[in-house]
């Protein structure tokens, strides 16, 4: 037995024996009561032998009840101390029938009821009423019509007293099991929430990023060990109040105290991924990725917030080193690039060269093309801020566009037998930057001729509103999975059914596209379906006012 189980054995023990004792110590307590008021106005009566003898019982029976361990023994043992209280009060009524110590046998009749449940409650009744019945006789007390009523209305009065003790006692045991009940329960609910929480203070410990939580009032209740190194090397996310120096996305733009996300968390908004660097500018300097929830309460009402911060300082610099390294590439390469080209160009106006020599040079100038529009995709693609492609904006004629652009892009189609259909009807007048439409249009029928079938189909239709215009670039082509979908706008990705294959790009394309697009409050979407084709759809405002607004609501 463990040393637990021992200890609240012991205790069970010493409650029992501590029972026993108080309630022969009351029994001896009332009957004192009796001795002194005997005392006091019938002295005599003290030296009666047998009134003596009663009151000797039951006071040897409290030291007994004292030094008896009575945990030790059967409970049935306990039984005797109230029976031969019964006995030893009735010798002290039948030694002074004036006190009125026969009401006594209450006390002992309660013990039995509550101790032993019915059959000590008849047990004690039946003994109290027959010993007092059986004492009468033996005094040699007349039994007349005038005295059966007082021989009737004291065992009548335990027989009440005993069917309320055994009533209450009953109702208090089943309370008592209840509770009982309920403690084990609220124990193992309490040892399960203890075992809950040192998990989760051991798993928000052993996670890399930072997680701080806050009541309504704004006080930390949550910090887990990253958190606080955090806090204590840049004092951040110390609460809504803090005063902390940080800096947006762009490193150099200070964030004001409303905009911090402890604050913005403790008002409720959620957000994701939102880009704050610590630090000043020329120091040491850390970069997190931190998103806010609000906590409620059961009945939707904000109880307070969590902010968890990433450092992803080594992605974002590793993403400027990769994005300087290829701006500073594509510029070293554009210069001999175009030098090339030019060249290239002079040898072919020659009209002396013969033909071999003529399609050799032709196929150089073309895969020089071909590299100059890569590094041109690479120089945009690096750009990190919308303000380093340059936009003008003016009215243009959309219908138009698509035309200039399907005419250049028939020869390419011609080769591989894919009709192009134009079904944009003009005119269609927008504010837009015509040159960046007519690179979007020229990039989305490029790629739907090159992943196209052979002999398939092209169609480029527009749909008009008032306030927008939806061009659509449908292909018969391979079409796209859903993941691939997914990811197709990412710089770099190229789907796995053309990575492997003779068909080339850089993965560029649709990313500038769409950067391009939404330069004009608009958005570029897909849909595609594999083996069967895809559609490419790009929203734009007609007004540049209106482009504007739409961006700034989204």
């Amino acid at each position: 037995m463990s040393q637990g189980s021992d200890s609240t054995e012991a205790a069970r023990r010493s409650r029992m024996e501590r029972a026993v004792f108080q309630s022969q110590l009351l029994v001896a307590g009332a009957l004192l009561l009796v001795v002194v008021a005997a005392f006091l106005f019938q002295p005599e009566s003290i030296l009666n032998p047998v009134f003596f003898g009663g009151m000797a019982t039951v006071f040897v029976l409290t030291g007994v009840a004292a030094l008896v361990p009575w945990a030790s023994l059967h409970r049935y043992w306990i039984a005797l101390l109230p029976l031969i209280d019964i006995f030893a009060v009735i010798l002290v009524r039948s030694g002074n029938m004036s006190l009125g110590a026969g009401l006594l046998l209450v006390f002992p009749v309660i013990w039995l009821s509550s101790y032993f449940g019915v059959v000590g409650a008849v047990v004690s009744v039946a003994t109290s009423s027959l010993a007092l019945w059986v004492s009468t006789f033996f005094m040699g007390t007349a039994v007349s019509i005038a005295s059966i009523p007082a021989l009737l209305v004291l065992p009548v009065t335990l027989t009440f007293v005993a069917a309320a003790t055994f009533g209450t006692t009953s109702r208090m045991d089943a309370q008592r099991g209840l509770l009982r009940q309920q403690a084990d329960l609220l124990e193992v609910a309490l040892r399960r929430a203890r075992r809950q929480e040192q998990t989760l203070d051991e798993v928000l410990n052993a996670v890399t990023f930072g997680v701080v939580a806050f009541d309504k009032d704004g006080k930390e209740t949550i910090s887990n060990t990253s958190a606080r190194r955090l806090r204590a090397e840049f004092q951040v996310l110390e609460g809504p109040a803090s005063d902390l120096r940080a800096y947006g996305a762009d490193r150099t733009s200070p964030l004001e105290a409303r905009e911090l996300p402890t604050e913005r968390a403790m008002r409720g908004e959620r957000f994701d991924d939102l880009i704050m660097w610590l630090g000043e500018p020329g120091g040491h300097r850390i970069a997190l990725s931190v998103a806010g929830r609000r906590l409620t309460t059961f009945d939707g009402d904000l109880d307070g917030a969590v902010v968890i911060s990433r450092d992803v300082t080594s992605e974002l610099n590793a993403i400027q080193a990769r994005d300087d390294l290829v701006a500073s590439v594509s510029h070293e390469l554009r210069t001999p690039l175009t030098s090339i080209l030019g060249y290239l160009e002079l040898a072919l106006d020659d009209e002396t060269l013969d033909p071999s020599t003529r399609s050799m040079l032709q196929v150089a100038s073309s895969n020089a093309d071909r590299l100059l529009a890569l590094v041109a995709d690479l120089l945009t693609a690096a750009s990190r801020t919308e303000q380093q492609i340059a936009m003008s904006f003016h009215r243009c004629e959309l219908a138009e566009i698509v035309s200039q652009a399907i005419q250049a892009q028939s020869p390419a189609a011609d080769e591989r037998g894919i009709r192009l259909v134009d079904d944009v009807e003009g005119p269609i007048m927008l504010e837009a930057d015509g040159f960046r439409l007519r690179q979007v249009i020229d990039n989305l029928l490029s790629n739907a001729i090159k992943y196209n079938r052979e002999n398939g189909r092209v169609v480029v239709a527009a749909e008009t509103t008032e306030d927008s215009v939806s061009l659509t670039v449908k292909d018969t082509g391979i079409g796209l999975s859903d993941v691939e979908q997914t990811k197709l706008f990412d710089r770099f990705f190229r789907a796995e059914g053309v990575r492997n294959s003779t068909i080339h790009g850089s993965g560029l394309g649709l990313s500038i596209s769409r950067d391009i697009i939404r330069r004009h409050g608009g958005e570029l979407t897909v849909s595609s379906t594999l083996g069967v084709g895809t559609v490419f759809t790009a929203t734009l405002p007609r007004r540049r006012d209106q482009g504007l607004e739409d961006t700034v609501q989204a």
